[in-house]
């Protein structure tokens, strides 16, 4: 492996931790485009849509369950997906693999007492 070769990844890695860093903010900023309104809205509508274990490992202390962008799509549907995407200024598809990687983070850092914050 050459120098560039290992300054390549240690670029990914940094640009990797610089977007998990700002992915509360920008699925904040996107919620609050939608008719979810905010984490808050969109952590009930998975309750709701049957995926409350994962959100309650998420509000609580322990390890975070994860969630599949399938298990989103199912929960939120192709409209709800859709307008978040379009939000996102990228394919539905890669809107819900977002999600799916960073929604349990920052549901877990946005709900320091078991309760989402307003951020």
């Amino acid at each position: 492996m050459g120098l560039f070769d290992e300054l390549g990844g240690s670029l990914k890695g940094a640009l990797g931790s610089a977007a998990a860093a700002a992915a509360p903010a920008l699925i904040s900023a996107v919620l609050a485009k939608t008719n979810l309104g905010d984490l808050s809205g969109l952590v009930n509508q998975l309750q709701q849509g049957g995926l409350d274990a994962q959100v309650k490992s998420w509000l609580g202390n322990g390890a975070n369950l994860p969630v599949s962008a399938d298990q989103l799509k199912a929960v939120l549907g192709s409209d709800q997906v859709r307008q978040i995407a379009e939000h996102f200024g990228i394919p539905t598809d890669a809107a819900l693999k977002y999600l799916a990687e960073h929604l349990p983070t920052t549901v877990d850092q946005a709900s320091p007492n078991g309760v989402v914050t307003k951020g």
